[in-house]
């Protein structure tokens, strides 16, 4: 099946946003990089904010049906590490996003609520998460023990790209979704209960690097 024109641009320009930076790529750069003329590409998008916005949504579509995680689910730790994967995995795919992620945020000011809010539910996520915890009693924090919790988990999430990155010499493609994996599974690991703790250490070597 003949991939359209539209698709290939925005596989190409994600693939140049997370190899070079967003910044550093132009319209007339993807373009080349896919062999079309600069009209062609204009007739699709009218220039790379429109880019930019529409792989933010698809960005923002893979996020809400991962984050969408009912309030009375009972995960497993196995599928607990199974959706971290899957969170960073995600993370690693529009990476570009992350790592020039106070550049984009004020250049592009439209997507400031949209990623905004995509903060939020990742919080929520990690609260029904855990909350699941408790209630299965692998789990025992008061509640604003949990609301830290939760916001460095949040927090871990939204700059492991930067971070990595930064570790690895600004290496753009060096982001290893286990790594962030095995991060957060030691940030949980002290407020678990000995046996929890104990099965997380065990799951966390899977992701070691």
């Amino acid at each position: 099946m003949k991939v359209k024109t539209r698709d290939r641009i925005l596989t190409t320009s994600l693939a140049l946003f997370n190899e070079l930076g967003e910044p550093n790529v132009t319209t007339l750069l993807i373009s080349d990089e896919m062999d079309i003329s600069p009209g062609n590409l204009y007739y699709h998008f009218r220039s790379k904010s429109d880019i930019i916005g529409e792989l933010f949504g698809q960005y923002t579509a893979e996020m809400d049906d991962l984050l969408a995680i009912p309030p009375d689910v009972e995960v497993s730790l196995d599928q607990l590490g199974f959706f971290l994967h899957l969170l960073f995995e995600t993370l690693e795919r529009y990476r570009f996003l992350y790592h020039d992620l106070v550049n984009i945020m004020s250049r592009y000011p439209d997507l400031k609520n949209r990623f905004r809010k995509i903060l939020s539910r990742k919080g929520k996520g990690f609260r029904s998460l855990c909350d699941s915890l408790t209630r299965q009693r692998l789990m025992s924090l008061d509640q604003s023990s949990l609301d830290a919790l939760c916001e460095q988990l949040t927090l871990t999430v939204c700059y492991w790209e930067s971070f990595d990155s930064l570790k690895e010499l600004g290496n753009r493609n060096a982001m290893d979704p286990a790594r962030g994996v095995y991060q957060v599974f030691y940030l949980l690991m002290p407020h678990l209960t000995e046996s929890a703790a104990g099965e997380l250490t065990v799951l966390a070597q899977e992701y070691r690097r």
